[in-house]
């Protein structure tokens, strides 16, 4: 089993943010920018998405599921390097689950995927393209890893919350064409923010 030793890399992180949804009758976490959670309990896990990408993996045999929530740094040069450097955040941040759901029994032979994000609904993100260059390197990293995507809502403009229920597979999205608050733009800024201050040298290890 591959593990990820990544010191460059603090910003992938468990949720820690569980609570009770009254309205789902349900245990939940919510996750945030740069976070991941797995379970193999049966509850809900909630996050809203702006330019970051969601991928719900679950083992469809026995119900283990996970998701994470990340973006692709901003390598500065647009869209034309496609993924670059950048990606090896990407990486980690997949593996992380992957290799989270494995230790919990998973098999990766019977994961499946859901995809999720990736709006360009901040303007300094926009210019880059990068909500799409996140949605394009999930579903690339899939694809090579031989996990199949059974569902997909990416890209467009808005921010989207996404709830998603491991033991069942199944996934609520709701687009929020209509924001009371800016909490989901400063929370991505600020994620960005720590992404820039992160030192961009030396690759992913990967290690077994």
């Amino acid at each position: 089993m591959l593990r990820p030793r990544v010191a460059e890399l603090p910003l992938t992180g468990v949720a820690q943010n569980t609570y009770f949804d009254a309205q789902l009758d349900q245990q939940a976490v919510k996750l945030l920018p740069g976070e991941y959670h797995v379970t193999q309990e049966d509850m809900v896990q909630v996050t809203v998405l702006g330019s970051c990408v969601a991928a719900c993996i679950r083992d469809v045999s026995n119900g283990i599921g996970g998701m994470n929530h990340f973006m692709l740094p901003d390598s500065g040069s647009g869209a034309s390097d496609r993924f670059g450097a950048p990606a090896r955040y990407g990486v980690y941040a997949m593996e992380v689950l992957i290799n989270s759901l494995q230790k919990l029994g998973a098999k990766r032979q019977n994961l499946e995927a859901k995809v999720f994000g990736g709006g360009n609904v901040m303007r300094n993100l926009a210019r880059a393209n990068v909500g799409h260059r996140n949605s394009d390197f999930v579903l690339e990293y899939l694809a090579n890893e031989k996990i199949r995507v059974v569902a997909k809502d990416l890209k467009d403009f808005y921010p989207r919350k996404v709830y998603f229920f491991p033991r069942s597979g199944l996934v609520r999205v709701k687009k929020l064409v209509t924001l009371q608050n800016r909490t989901i733009f400063d929370r991505e800024t600020s994620y960005v923010e720590k992404l820039s201050g992160v030192r961009q040298s030396g690759d992913v290890e990967l290690f077994g």
